[in-house]
């Protein structure tokens, strides 16, 4: 095998442009995947930060008719603070959310909204609800960036609201917005306006009660409540696992192109490497190399161009990797119209697990499509092939 190695190795140099032409495009490869899937991980862990950070904190009690997406469940869904809860949301461990359907009218418009009533001293969430904590004749409130476009309104704007309280009587209501905030996660940021929980609580006669607590911190298992439906962060990211899912095998077409383009490349070379070469093989024959060998040594210098690639790509590959994980990839169009939790810019994130299964793979395929125009060698008949003809 030592022996093998080294020719391998010298007929690789002795090839010349046709070497190293193989070898930048199979690095190639080894580069785009590593980035491409970097970025989805990073995706994933910065959309699942994003949304623990912004939105579903440790995870979450709903109450049992709440749908985020029907928001006329909105009014059937609230109920009065559990005794198990009051311990924690008095320590600030858990924070209790009240959601009800409204309108606003910027601008004479009238556009349906969702009401958010939270506590502003809340210090589970991102949201700068210190910014309801103010004394002013009006309601102060915060919205998101989205929403703050779409409604033309800005830090300290007033603007007019309405609501049905829970007997079904319409009220209306001036509030003036105290903040705006930016953050990745769309479902905060858009058609939303906060705001302190008990002025939002007592304009809806709904004393004491919510439609969601939020915790602090995960816990790996919480008592059943009556009446409450228990939402765990794995729950409420499953939608964000799932899309990743969808854009891992969307991905695996792209790097099966790629693998294929490179493979197509070796076993070319391959093929004709063997054709061209065969005075050299009948001469390898001769001097007592079982054909097996012959074949083995073929086969580790088609696998060689994996391992100078992985050299090569080593070379430039790892600092342009470094360089993007420091700048990120910023989105070529506005992220929000996603619909999820995405930031503009995206920062790749590379494991150890990462690299070596990729340089594996291809290490493997490269080997794999060497070996198989190798076969032929196999069939050869050594005076033939002396002569230059295969029979």
């Amino acid at each position: 095998m030592k022996i093998a190695l080294k020719l391998a190795y010298r007929n690789l140099l002795g090839a010349g442009l046709r070497t190293w032409l193989n070898v930048i495009v199979l690095s190639f490869s080894f580069v785009i995947i590593i980035w491409m899937k970097g970025i989805i991980i990073g995706w994933d862990y910065q959309a699942k930060t994003d949304m623990t950070n912004w939105e579903i904190g440790g995870g979450q009690y709903w109450h049992e008719n709440y749908d985020p997406f029907d928001p006329f469940t909105f009014a059937e869904s609230h109920g009065t603070i559990p005794e198990p809860l009051k311990k924690e949301i008095a320590l600030g461990e858990t924070e209790p959310t009240l959601i009800v359907s409204g309108h606003i009218y910027p601008q004479g418009r009238m556009i349906p909204i969702t009401l958010v009533g939270i506590n502003p001293e809340q210090k589970i969430l991102k949201l700068p609800t210190h910014m309801l904590d103010t004394q002013i004749t009006t309601i102060p409130a915060i919205i998101g960036l989205s929403s703050s476009r779409n409604f033309k309104l800005g830090k300290g704007d007033n603007v007019s609201i309405r609501w049905r309280d829970v007997n079904g009587m319409f009220d209306a209501t001036e509030i003036l917005i105290t903040d705006v905030f930016n953050c990745n996660v769309p479902s905060v940021e858009n058609g939303k306006i906060f705001m302190p929980l008990k002025k939002l609580q007592e304009m809806v006669v709904m004393e004491n009660e919510a439609t969601i607590f939020t915790f602090k911190n995960e816990k790996t298992e919480r008592e059943a409540i009556e009446g409450w439906t228990l939402k765990t962060k794995e729950d409420l990211t499953k939608s964000v696992d799932d899309l990743i899912k969808t854009k891992n095998a969307g991905q695996s077409v792209l790097y099966a192109v790629l693998l294929f383009l490179a493979m197509l490349a070796i076993f070319d070379t391959q093929v004709l490497s063997i054709f061209r070469r065969q005075k050299e093989i009948g001469t390898y024959v001769a001097l007592g190399y079982t054909r097996r060998e012959v074949v083995v040594l073929f086969t580790v210098e088609g696998a060689m161009y994996s391992i100078l690639a992985a050299i090569t790509s080593a070379i430039y590959g790892i600092p342009f990797l470094i360089w993007q994980a420091n700048v990120g990839w910023t989105m070529p169009i506005d992220s929000s119209e996603f619909g999820m939790a995405i930031a503009q810019t995206l920062y790749p994130v590379y494991s150890a697990g990462l690299i070596i299964t990729t340089v594996v793979i291809i290490v493997i395929v490269t080997t794999v499509v060497s070996y198989w125009p190798a076969k032929k060698i196999a069939k050869m008949n050594p005076t033939e092939a002396l002569r230059g003809k295969i029979q």
